[in-house]
């Protein structure tokens, strides 16, 4: 009995923390003021490129396209087979990644190193 109870606590909080950290995301907009914070962004992918030079970066622009893109979630060659071809696949989708929030060239990024950074909303434009 004890053990039924501690297994649905466990579950409830795991929930209630999942819908917290939801919650919690912000919109590709706003990530600019967050920057060095360690958080969720969500958009929808309104651009996406791999690059296969040099490093092989994969590029997922979100709410705009390049070259005026307001977040950009780059996945490097090293990790880039934990996400498949997402360049092909997230493409037009709403996603939320997560990770701390760094600036490149003064546009706001998150650098994906595992696929549990990235969440796929479903949801197109």
């Amino acid at each position: 009995m004890k053990r039924s109870l501690f297994s649905a606590s466990t579950a409830a909080t795991a929930v209630l923390w999942s819908f917290a950290a939801e919650a919690a995301c912000i919109s590709a907009e706003e990530a600019q003021r967050h920057v060095g914070e360690n958080t969720c962004v969500c958009g929808v992918v309104a651009s996406a490129r791999y690059a296969p030079k040099g490093r092989r970066p994969t590029f997922l622009n979100l709410d705009t396209p390049y070259p005026n893109q307001v977040f950009t979630a780059l996945i490097w060659g090293n990790d880039r087979s934990k996400f498949g071809e997402p360049e092909k696949a997230l493409e037009g989708k709403r996603i939320c990644v997560s990770g701390a929030i760094e600036l490149y060239r003064g546009k706001p990024e998150i650098i994906l190193y595992d696929r549990g950074q990235l969440k796929e909303e479903g949801g197109e434009r």
